[in-house]
């Protein structure tokens, strides 16, 4: 089972441009990455910078509009991501428990949704969907659509 483990540090909605953990933190989360490593669990993982450096494309009307960072309306907002293969969501939980977290910051635990867990009709739909996320990026990757 997949399961996305959300970093969510309280005071990063409204952190400014280049706002980067301290060398002390990175070198903590490092020793829990490798953890992960080293059972066998970890899928992928990033980090993110914060949300004044982003944008938001929402579509009122059918129609894009964008909104630049920082966002006034965010009260919680993902600073990184783990993507992490394990047996049950206990597990998942029990590994986000060991995550060198600050008194800030909240670790949001969610199961990725598989194929098998759709209606046939919903399979039928989204057929090519598993080649789509296996396949490389290509060309354009980090350019942009």
């Amino acid at each position: 089972m997949r399961f996305m483990m959300l970093m969510i540090p309280k005071g990063y909605e409204s952190a400014a441009a280049g706002t980067l953990p301290s060398a002390d933190a990175v070198a903590a989360m490092m020793k829990y990455n490798e953890e992960l490593q080293k059972a066998g669990v970890l899928l992928s993982l990033e980090g993110l910078h914060p949300p004044s450096m982003g944008a938001r494309v929402s579509f009122p009307g059918g129609k894009p509009r964008v909104v630049d960072g920082p966002f006034a309306e965010a009260r919680e907002v993902l600073g990184g991501f783990w993507m992490i293969n394990v047996a049950s969501r206990e597990e998942a939980i029990r590994w986000a428990s060991r995550c060198p977290g600050g008194e800030n910051e909240v670790i949001e635990v969610r199961q990725v949704q598989e194929m098998s867990d759709f209606p046939p009709d919903v399979q039928q739909a989204a057929a090519g969907f598993t080649e789509m996320q296996q396949a490389p990026s290509g060309k354009n990757q980090g350019k942009g659509a």
